[in-house]
Protein backbone atom coordinates (compact mmCIF):
# COMPACT_ATOMS: atom_id res chain seq x y z
CA UNK A 1 0.00 0.00 0.00
CA UNK A 2 1.78 3.19 -1.07
CA UNK A 3 1.21 6.14 1.39
CA UNK A 4 -0.41 9.39 -0.30
CA UNK A 5 -0.86 12.18 2.25
CA UNK A 6 -3.06 14.33 -0.74
CA UNK A 7 -5.72 11.26 -0.85
CA UNK A 8 -5.71 10.73 2.64
CA UNK A 9 -6.32 13.94 2.74
CA UNK A 10 -8.81 13.84 0.16
CA UNK A 11 -10.53 10.79 1.91
CA UNK A 12 -11.60 12.97 5.37
CA UNK A 13 -12.86 15.74 3.06
CA UNK A 14 -16.48 16.07 2.75
CA UNK A 15 -16.77 16.93 -0.96
CA UNK A 16 -14.52 18.07 -3.52
CA UNK A 17 -16.14 20.98 -4.57
CA UNK A 18 -15.08 24.38 -4.31
CA UNK A 19 -17.35 27.36 -5.52
CA UNK A 20 -15.75 30.28 -7.22
CA UNK A 21 -17.12 33.68 -7.11
CA UNK A 22 -15.50 36.55 -9.61
CA UNK A 23 -16.51 40.30 -9.53
CA UNK A 24 -14.84 43.84 -10.70
CA UNK A 25 -13.30 42.14 -13.71
CA UNK A 26 -14.17 41.95 -17.54
CA UNK A 27 -16.48 39.43 -18.75
CA UNK A 28 -13.72 37.94 -21.02
CA UNK A 29 -11.30 37.70 -17.94
CA UNK A 30 -13.99 35.79 -16.26
CA UNK A 31 -14.83 33.23 -18.66
CA UNK A 32 -10.78 33.10 -19.28
CA UNK A 33 -10.62 32.04 -15.60
CA UNK A 34 -14.22 29.64 -16.02
CA UNK A 35 -12.78 27.70 -19.09
CA UNK A 36 -9.13 26.78 -17.28
CA UNK A 37 -11.25 25.12 -14.29
CA UNK A 38 -13.74 23.73 -16.86
CA UNK A 39 -10.60 21.82 -18.90
CA UNK A 40 -9.55 20.78 -15.40
CA UNK A 41 -12.25 19.87 -13.46
CA UNK A 42 -15.74 19.01 -13.24
CA UNK A 43 -18.48 22.14 -13.02
CA UNK A 44 -21.45 22.80 -13.04
CA UNK A 45 -20.53 25.61 -15.75
CA UNK A 46 -21.25 24.07 -19.40
CA UNK A 47 -18.31 25.10 -21.86
CA UNK A 48 -20.54 27.48 -24.11
CA UNK A 49 -21.97 29.59 -20.61
CA UNK A 50 -20.48 32.68 -21.56
CA UNK A 51 -20.59 35.29 -18.51
CA UNK A 52 -22.35 38.28 -19.42
CA UNK A 53 -22.70 41.78 -16.85
CA UNK A 54 -26.15 41.50 -15.64
CA UNK A 55 -26.35 45.27 -14.84
CA UNK A 56 -24.78 48.34 -16.05
CA UNK A 57 -24.52 50.01 -13.00
CA UNK A 58 -24.30 47.75 -10.39
CA UNK A 59 -21.67 44.98 -9.96
CA UNK A 60 -22.08 41.45 -11.54
CA UNK A 61 -20.99 38.25 -9.53
CA UNK A 62 -19.84 35.58 -11.75
CA UNK A 63 -19.96 31.73 -9.63
CA UNK A 64 -19.13 28.58 -10.76
CA UNK A 65 -18.99 25.17 -8.57
CA UNK A 66 -16.13 22.77 -9.17
CA UNK A 67 -15.69 19.38 -8.21
CA UNK A 68 -11.47 19.24 -7.28
CA UNK A 69 -11.92 15.32 -7.01
CA UNK A 70 -10.56 14.58 -10.23
CA UNK A 71 -8.12 16.78 -12.27
CA UNK A 72 -7.83 16.21 -15.97
CA UNK A 73 -5.96 17.85 -18.14
CA UNK A 74 -2.84 19.96 -17.05
CA UNK A 75 -1.04 23.43 -17.26
CA UNK A 76 -3.08 25.99 -19.71
CA UNK A 77 -2.25 29.30 -21.41
CA UNK A 78 -4.25 31.87 -20.67
CA UNK A 79 -4.13 35.32 -20.65
CA UNK A 80 -6.26 38.25 -18.80
CA UNK A 81 -6.61 41.65 -19.46
CA UNK A 82 -5.92 42.77 -15.83
CA UNK A 83 -5.46 41.25 -12.37
CA UNK A 84 -8.90 39.18 -11.65
CA UNK A 85 -9.87 38.71 -7.72
CA UNK A 86 -11.21 34.94 -7.14
CA UNK A 87 -13.25 33.74 -3.64
CA UNK A 88 -13.15 30.25 -3.25
CA UNK A 89 -14.83 28.70 -0.49
CA UNK A 90 -14.81 24.62 0.78
CA UNK A 91 -12.73 22.32 2.31
CA UNK A 92 -9.18 22.82 2.91
CA UNK A 93 -7.55 20.28 0.51
CA UNK A 94 -10.34 21.46 -2.34
CA UNK A 95 -9.48 24.93 -1.93
CA UNK A 96 -5.57 24.41 -1.91
CA UNK A 97 -5.89 21.93 -4.88
CA UNK A 98 -8.07 24.47 -7.08
CA UNK A 99 -5.35 27.38 -6.23
CA UNK A 100 -2.84 24.67 -7.13
CA UNK A 101 -4.41 24.26 -11.07
CA UNK A 102 -4.85 27.91 -10.92
CA UNK A 103 -1.16 28.54 -10.34
CA UNK A 104 -0.60 26.69 -13.25
CA UNK A 105 -1.62 28.63 -15.40
CA UNK A 106 -1.63 32.09 -13.96
CA UNK A 107 0.38 34.20 -11.42
CA UNK A 108 -1.32 33.31 -8.00
CA UNK A 109 -1.17 35.44 -5.15
CA UNK A 110 -3.14 34.85 -2.10
CA UNK A 111 -4.50 38.23 -0.63
CA UNK A 112 -7.07 36.68 2.46
CA UNK A 113 -7.99 34.24 3.94
CA UNK A 114 -11.06 33.32 6.61
CA UNK A 115 -10.82 29.89 8.34
CA UNK A 116 -13.32 28.19 9.98
CA UNK A 117 -13.13 24.66 11.27
CA UNK A 118 -14.46 22.26 8.26
CA UNK A 119 -14.08 24.84 5.20
CA UNK A 120 -11.99 27.88 4.11
CA UNK A 121 -12.87 31.10 1.90
CA UNK A 122 -9.40 32.06 0.29
CA UNK A 123 -9.59 35.27 -1.79
CA UNK A 124 -7.01 35.11 -4.61
CA UNK A 125 -5.11 38.04 -6.98
CA UNK A 126 -4.88 36.10 -10.92
CA UNK A 127 -1.90 38.09 -13.15
CA UNK A 128 -0.73 37.04 -16.28
CA UNK A 129 2.57 35.09 -16.33
CA UNK A 130 4.84 37.02 -18.24
CA UNK A 131 5.86 36.44 -21.68
CA UNK A 132 9.12 33.70 -21.33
Amino acid sequence: MVNNPDAQTRDHQESGDVVVEMTGCPAQDARTVFDVLGRSFASDRTADDTPEDASSTRPTVWTATVDVTDMRGGAHTAQLSGPVTVEAQGGYWAVDRLRRCLADTFAVKVVGTASGDQEQEVRLRLESREAA
